[in-house]
């Protein structure tokens, strides 16, 4: 499985980004690192369609809160990692795009935040300069576990074949981010 992991042109399709939304400024950095199972609202897309819209969304929310972090952290580790995720997560656009255009009946790619990840995306942006590494390194943490839940439950019971192996190949880097993004969280606590 790995080794399908690394094949050329596929990083990550980090369907299910989203995390629990922030009430003030400071919520989404005091929140505890996650634990390694699953998150308990983890999805399984049912359909094709909807691992397409799960998994672009999950990449523009990627995109955004990296770009985020690219204007507002300091730390040259943290802007790295969000470079790394920008850069993978447009990779990761343009497979699922090829993807999906490969399925039968062909499936639509319409990148779009979804309510929650845009209420994540306004807490994070409200985050003062003082929390934000750790805020934006918690949201990355939660992001990539649903993610990587989400890809591999529709790895195994997915209904579209080209998206099935998409999810399947994207797996090993979303979890390589997870990975990262825990060892960076750990680092500035």
């Amino acid at each position: 499985m790995k080794k399908l992991v690394f094949l050329a042109g596929t990083f990550l399709a980090l369907a299910g980004c989203s995390q629990e939304p922030a009430t003030d400024d400071t919520a989404v950095a005091d929140q505890a690192p996650a634990e390694a199972t699953p998150p308990a609202d983890a999805a399984i897309p049912a359909s094709g369609q909807e691992y397409a819209d799960m998994a672009s969304a999950s990449d523009l929310f990627e995109i955004q809160s990296s770009q985020l972090a690219l204007e507002r952290s300091q730390d040259s580790q943290l802007r790295e990692f969000a470079e790394m995720l920008v850069a993978d997560h447009q990779k990761s656009t343009a497979a699922l795009k090829q993807a999906a255009q490969s399925a039968q009946p062909a499936i639509t790619v319409n990148p779009a935040l979804t309510a929650e990840q845009q209420s994540d995306m306004d807490a994070l942006s409200a985050t003062d300069d003082a929390q934000f590494d750790q805020a934006f390194l918690d949201a990355q943490v939660r992001a990539h576990e649903k993610a990587l839940a989400m890809l591999q439950g529709y790895a195994e019971q997915g209904d579209v074949e080209s998206l099935t192996q998409h999810a399947s190949q994207t797996a090993g880097p979303v979890e390589q981010h997870l990975d990262r993004a825990r060892e960076l969280q750990g680092a500035t606590t």
